[in-house]
């Protein structure tokens, strides 16, 4: 049985990713052309959207804490307020519900949704009115089993998650249509099937939960120390089954992992295979903050990778870095599976590695001050929205994705 153990890292992502820009620069790829002679404005670009985002250039990690900051309203830090938990373990542990759910939520919205806050009034779309429901959605109890205690995402409330709870939850209608509805709600459900099946890691402390796993991550830390990648690893080994039924290995599901013809060999399973964890990455960068809060040293946060999704992979188009060479397939709808997407998430990833020392010489900023999660906060992620809106009015990536809600 082939082990599939080397595609489930941000190694592998990284690898994947540069050997498909060497294809790219060598001619090689069927859909894409790269012009490294944009970098520099790229970078400029990108530099000049930080440094008006955070003049003072301490930039936060790129995670879904942003997001509930939405409206320049720090959600959280009012929560944190009103009330107490009674240790910082178990703080840490509705914080990971929260983020974890948010996460699993958050995978594009679809041009025409938006979610008004009942309590401000305000209105916010994208991934801020994603993160925003979702915060509300954990507020109101709505996952907990435990009617005092509403900051909790019990695994058997989360199983019985219906698509009429979401839709409640998120305001959608007719008129206000959320992209992958159902494709959210069977992650939700799958989330806390996971979280049942593996009560070593999510109900150490507690009855099963997603923020259980901050007591397991911690039982993984070396004098209190945990890298971002082993962050990575133990979610992808405990919660990789979650995803939709694309590739495995055996009985190893693959996650956000996508066949790649051309790279096939003969005998060889993993030769085809590109790697990205998109979300997985999203939720490890989200999980930082409060693992530190808990008291844990994260290391090695560099180890992890840019996010292959549409705000960073836009960046690089309409900045010109890379330009399709049929221009006519930038209209068509594209899967997430077809080459075009594949290659065009690899080629994302490379290129913000190749973009992180440009933007931070023209910062003057250091590398430990300025690590890849702060680019993508600062920064590139804040710069491909930006650039879309100038391009195009409604502010829409520059591929026309066919999402399942479960990918960007």
């Amino acid at each position: 049985m082939t082990d599939a153990s080397p595609l489930l890292s941000s190694t592998a992502v990284r690898e994947a990713a540069q050997r498909t820009l060497a294809d790219g620069l060598a001619g090689k790829l069927a859909h894409w052309s790269v012009d490294l002679d944009q970098l520099p404005k790229t970078a400029r670009f990108v530099a000049q959207v930080t440094r008006e985002n955070y003049p003072s250039l301490s930039v936060p990690f790129h995670s879904r804490w942003r997001h509930f900051e939405a409206g320049g309203i720090d959600r959280w830090k009012q929560v944190l307020a009103q009330r107490a938990w009674p240790s910082k373990e178990a703080q840490a542990r509705a914080a990971l519900d929260l983020a974890i759910v948010s996460v699993l939520l958050d995978a594009g919205s679809g041009g025409r949704w938006s979610y008004t806050e009942p309590s401000t009034g305000k209105r916010f779309s994208s991934s801020e009115g994603l993160g925003v429901a979702s915060f509300d959605l954990v507020a109101s109890g709505a996952l907990s089993n435990d009617p005092k205690d509403p900051w909790r995402a019990d695994a058997e409330r989360l199983k019985r998650f219906s698509k009429a709870d979401l839709e409640k939850a998120f305001q959608v209608s007719a008129d206000n249509p959320l992209a992958g509805v159902e494709g959210r709600v069977a992650l939700l459900n799958r989330l806390g099937e996971a979280c049942q099946a593996q009560t070593s890691h999510f109900a150490i402390s507690d009855a099963p939960r997603p923020g259980g796993i901050a007591d397991s991550l911690a039982g993984r830390s070396v004098a209190g120390r945990i890298e971002a990648a082993q962050i990575l690893r133990c979610l992808l080994d405990t919660l990789g089954g979650i995803w939709p039924s694309r590739l495995t290995l055996g009985a190893t599901p693959l996650g956000d992992t996508w066949r790649y013809e051309r790279w096939q060999k003969p005998g060889d399973a993993l030769s085809g295979l590109v790697p990205f964890h998109k979300l997985s990455q999203w939720l490890t960068y989200s999980l930082i903050e409060p693992l530190i809060v808990r008291g844990l040293k994260v290391g090695a946060i560099d180890g992890l990778t840019g996010l292959a999704e549409y705000r960073n992979g836009g960046l690089f188009i309409d900045t010109e870095m890379l330009r399709l060479k049929h221009p006519a397939e930038a209209v068509k709808p594209q899967e997430v599976s077809s080459a075009l997407i594949v290659e065009w998430r690899a080629l994302t990833i490379a290129l913000l590695d190749r973009l992180l020392s440009p933007v931070r010489d023209e910062l003057g900023i250091s590398a430990d001050r300025f690590p890849i999660a702060s680019m993508l906060e600062g920064g590139s992620w804040a710069a491909g929205r930006r650039i879309a809106r100038e391009k195009r009015s409604d502010g829409s990536p520059p591929l026309n994705i066919v999402s399942d809600g479960t990918t960007f």
